[in-house]
């Protein structure tokens, strides 16, 4: 009789076994269950200035052999990509992405503009919450870079919606963050590169195993520390550009030391260079 469906305790309702099938609601639970997915990775966050826009992320490691887990790609010179959620579909959106921008290069001659593949992206994304036999990708990404119209951040999301931020944060926690961004965001407008990095890795803090628990320095997952935390930097005369591993280290130093005291930025000679800015501590690496 009508029990039937009682029996089944893995099906949340009977709507949601594939991707064709609405609800009575209108909704399509197997994409809101990709939704469910982004929320499922670590942290990352975006940030913007009228310059410049900064990723961090908060990487996962599986076991305590293992590596940890990369959250940050490269895509072009001017744009890349941090991701939350399942990293093996994040890797094929990254080759999308990394082809598409290879060929407008070939074509056009000029670098991609950052919406133009952002929709692309989505577009794709959308096949998949239509066509049968399909799975929507598990993956939210933060795409952030400099094109001819400014500095850009979007999120891109398992339903094929995109969005526009100023600030913004994305995978598990990132609630708190979010918090964090809605309170300080009035003032990246203005922000020096540093400060925007400083107020981005606040932010990623706020993620990081919420409670007291951030202020033990234990080694394990919890905490921030340069074998977990990467940075992206991107912005104009400033191609994209990682920060990881022991460059990370002075811009965590900085989190403590309340007392900002401008930290130079590092003279760059010529504007397509690299500069990130070192924060005054460390002057040799």
């Amino acid at each position: 009789g009508h029990h039937h469906y009682t029996t089944y305790t893995m099906f949340r309702n009977q709507y949601d076994s594939d991707i064709t099938t609405y609800s009575p609601l209108g909704r399509i639970h197997q994409v809101e269950y990709a939704m469910e997915a982004v929320k499922q990775g670590s942290a990352a966050i975006g940030v913007k200035s009228k310059t410049h826009v900064v990723l961090a992320t908060l990487m996962k490691t599986t076991e305590e052999l293992g590596s940890f887990q990369k959250k940050l790609f490269r895509i072009d010179e001017h744009m890349g990509i941090a991701m939350s959620g399942i990293t093996s579909d994040a890797r094929v959106l990254c080759k999308y992405m990394r082809n598409e921008c290879l060929n407008h290069k070939f074509v056009y001659e000029s670098p991609m503009q950052l919406e133009r593949l952002v929709l692309q992206v989505s577009d794709k994304s959308q096949l998949h919450t239509q066509r049968y036999g399909r799975r929507p990708y598990g993956v939210g990404l933060l795409v952030a870079g400099y094109d001819q119209t400014g500095p850009h951040l979007y999120e891109t999301c398992p339903s094929g919606n995109y969005y526009d931020y100023k600030a913004n944060a994305i995978g598990a926690r990132s609630q708190a963050a979010k918090t964090y961004l809605e309170r300080h965001f009035t003032e990246f407008e203005d922000l020096s590169l540093t400060e925007l990095i400083r107020h981005s890795l606040l932010a990623l803090r706020e993620t990081a195993q919420s409670g007291s628990s951030s202020s033990s320095n234990d080694e394990k997952d919890q905490g921030m520390h340069s074998r977990n935390v990467s940075i992206a930097i991107c912005g104009k005369g400033q191609r994209f550009e990682l920060i990881e591993g022991a460059r990370v280290q002075p811009y965590l130093d900085m989190l403590d030391s309340e007392t900002l005291a401008e930290a130079p930025e590092a003279p760059t000679d010529t504007p397509s260079t690299s500069g990130a800015p070192v924060p005054e501590k460390m002057e040799v690496s």
